[in-house]
């Protein structure tokens, strides 16, 4: 080996050894911003009563769901140690992998709770300015966190793994963040939705009540569903998204031939050296994780030192700082590594398509589609469920040609391997990402807050102003989510299709009947899913509009002084239903590829992840994008932005309707179909060599 090569793949080692220590730093990071928001102005004592109903509703929930997932958890870490082929290294990693995502969702739970009474604080005291930067400071926090745990976690355990021999127990820790958080969004979602319909349906409609009145006995229930759907759902959502793409990618570098190895790097050809250029390859997508979160803080630096900018226009700022200091960091890490720059243009695609699917989601969720929403419910609420519906459907071809095109560009520049970099680089900044996705609920607590706490109207406009960005910011992060997934899966997929590889090939063509009943099946899997969920909302919401209506009629005083509402059995009412409905599709998910695996064999399995993949997708972009433009619809109406059609209108009525329909869609089955698509990947890899 000459000395530019030592060089260069020296480089390239250290790199990867920083990656573990730059997550550990990353932890420290989030403990001082923490610490700088908990310190911050918490407001009046009645605000702070309000903000402690709701964090206390809020820990209830998350300490029950945690305990009821606990023994799962065990249960399945026991199967896969005492597995042949997999054992104690497997189980350990999804054991972690499963603690790091809980913990993901913990503290984003502890960080919202705090960060919500501090920006209607501050929307209180300084405007809406300093309010926008304490909810953006609360998003730094659990982003900081989601991106330091997934590379102080995959770092560690790629030291004690790394060859291409062990590298395959990683797949138990993407396994553990997937299974966690799809029962964090599908438990989390059911809640915070049955509460919301349950509220908006007896308050604002039947009753003619403000929304987050304090005489809505539902609000409380509502407001804690912002934190354990929209925060702990999403932290979770977006923590498995991010080591997924990595892990994802490390995996397909371990299966590289040596030619391919000798494409990538400056590999030249000598055995010695091979499993040492291979090992830079398993770690390059550490790196860029390592240059995307030191490319994050950049970013909310740069947020952070910026006033008096309209706070749409802040939020892009520092995701394009974000976005740009990745791809200048990755450029020269890679021209100075022992890597091909080719890996560079598959990292640039990747990044390219993430932009793409978020302006997409941004348009699709604020302008000219809601707008053509709002004029339809003019005709009443069937208008704009059509409408709506529309809107969902067109949003889907652009986020799709935004992820042909990642996998088209990536594949050309670096093969397979190309395409898991690819969704490694649309997540890299997933540290900002999440303080723009986190914003949103965050914003939206703190108007509660206001609401609950009978401060002046002029707070609640603050923060109706920044919650009406939120909307669209939230629908962003759930973009990046599904386009890094589809990516992701891909990736796996390619891993699934070489363990399984027989020496008469064959084993995944489509002139396989089998495959074909896998593919069919795959298909129709994310629709069960979704149908659970969407209907454990509405069986939740139900409870939820029964309770609020019979305290209404049994304490008509509620409704004129508020004395009596009994908020505590509503929050009962979500906790029981979410954690009772969400048990079902849970399962379903896991056990679905165990199932066909065994049964139907390897290609039917095979033939299950396309299928899953492909209809998980589209229903993944619908749902999330038309539940999106509704909410944003209703927003827009009680922003007063349509003259006098504003609260308590019929045209406020219709968009209100819209609203409890797309809720479910947005914040429950919609996000559980990304996880869905990536843990039917993962598992098929996992028992891949037990077939």
């Amino acid at each position: 080996m000459g000395i530019l090569a030592f060089l260069q793949n020296s480089l390239t080692q250290i790199c990867i050894l920083l990656s573990p220590i730059g997550g550990a730093l990353a932890l420290l990071i989030a403990w001082k911003i923490f610490k700088v928001l908990r310190d911050a102005e918490s407001g009046t004592p009645e605000m702070r009563t309000v903000a402690e109903r709701i964090r206390s509703g809020a820990f209830i929930f998350l300490s029950a769901e945690y305990r009821l997932l606990l023994p799962v958890i065990l249960i399945t870490a026991a199967v896969l140690g005492v597995t042949p082929g997999l054992g104690g290294r497997t189980a350990t990693t999804f054991l972690v992998g499963a603690i790091c995502s809980a913990l993901a969702g913990l503290v984003g739970m502890n960080t919202a709770t705090v960060a919500n009474l501090r920006t209607v604080a501050a929307a209180k005291m300084s405007g809406e300015g300093d309010a926008l930067i304490q909810a953006f400071r609360g998003g730094a926090v659990i982003g900081v966190v989601v991106g330091g745990l997934g590379l102080l976690g995959i770092g560690i355990f790629y030291f004690l793994l790394g060859d291409e021999r062990q590298i395959h127990h990683l797949a138990g820790f993407m396994m553990g963040a997937s299974f966690v958080a799809l029962f964090a969004r599908v438990g989390g979602g059911i809640f915070t939705k049955g509460a919301d319909i349950g509220a908006d349906l007896v308050g604002k409609v039947e009753a003619g009540i403000p929304e987050d009145d304090p005489r809505n006995p539902g609000v409380i229930a509502d407001n804690v569903g912002d934190n354990v759907g929209a925060v702990v759902g999403m932290g979770a959502d977006l923590f498995e998204s991010y080591v997924g793409a990595i892990i994802a990618s490390m995996l397909l570098a371990a299966t590289l031939s040596a030619g391919d190895v000798e494409t990538l790097t400056i590999f030249n050809g000598q055995a010695e050296t091979l499993q040492r250029y291979r090992g830079a390859l398993m770690g390059v997508p550490l790196v860029l994780a390592l240059i995307g979160l030191l490319s994050s803080l950049i970013g909310i630096a740069k947020v952070e030192s910026m006033r008096g900018i309209e706070p749409k226009h802040l939020l892009r700022q520092g995701t394009i700082v974000s976005v740009g200091a990745f791809l200048a960091g990755s450029f020269v890490f890679i021209l100075l590594s022992s890597v091909s720059i080719f890996i560079w243009v598959a990292a640039f695609a990747g990044a390219a398509s993430g932009i793409m699917i978020g302006a997409a989601t941004e348009y699709f969720t604020s302008e000219r589609p809601v707008a053509e929403i709002v004029h339809a419910s003019r005709g009443g609420p069937a208008t704009n469920i059509i409408q709506g519906i529309a809107t969902g459907l067109r949003s889907v071809p652009v986020p799709i040609t935004g992820i042909v095109f990642a996998i088209l560009v990536a594949n050309w520049a670096a093969g397979i391997y190309g395409v898991g970099i690819g969704a490694v680089s649309m997540l890299a900044t997933i540290s900002f990402t999440m303080c723009v996705s986190a914003y949103g609920p965050i914003i939206d607590n703190a108007g509660g807050i206001a609401q609950l706490a009978a401060l002046d109207g002029e707070v609640r406009g603050v923060t109706d102003r920044l919650d009406l960005i939120g909307s669209s910011t939230a629908a962003i992060g759930k973009g990046f989510a599904i386009g890094s997934a589809a990516l992701t899966a891909i990736a796996l997929f390619s891993v699934y299709s070489q363990a399984i590889a027989s020496p008469e090939g064959g084993l995944l063509s489509l002139n396989s009947p089998l495959v074909i009943i896998g593919v069919l099946l795959g298909g129709a899997l994310p629709a069960a899913i979704a149908a659970l969920t969407i209907a454990a909302v509405g069986k939740t919401a139900a409870l939820m509009v029964d309770e609020i209506r019979r305290q209404f009629q049994a304490s008509p005083e509620i409704l004129s002084t508020g004395v009596g509402a009994n908020s505590d059995r509503c929050v009962d009412i979500a906790t029981k239903g979410a954690l009772r409905e969400m048990i079902f599709p849970g399962i379903v998910a896991v056990i679905s590829p165990v199932v066909v695996g065994f049964v139907f064999g390897a290609g039917a399995l095979g033939g299950l992840v396309i299928g899953t993949m492909l209809s998980g997708v589209v229903l993944a972009l619908f749902m999330a994008n038309a539940g999106g433009a509704w909410d944003k619809a209703k927003k827009l109406v009680e922003s007063g932005a349509f003259s006098k059609e504003g609260r308590g209108s019929l045209l406020h009525r219709a968009t209100i309707i819209g609203d409890t329909v797309g809720d479910p869609l947005k914040d429950s089955a919609g996000p559980s179909m990304n996880i869905l698509l990536k843990l039917v990947s993962v598992v098929a890899v996992v028992i891949a060599p037990l077939l």
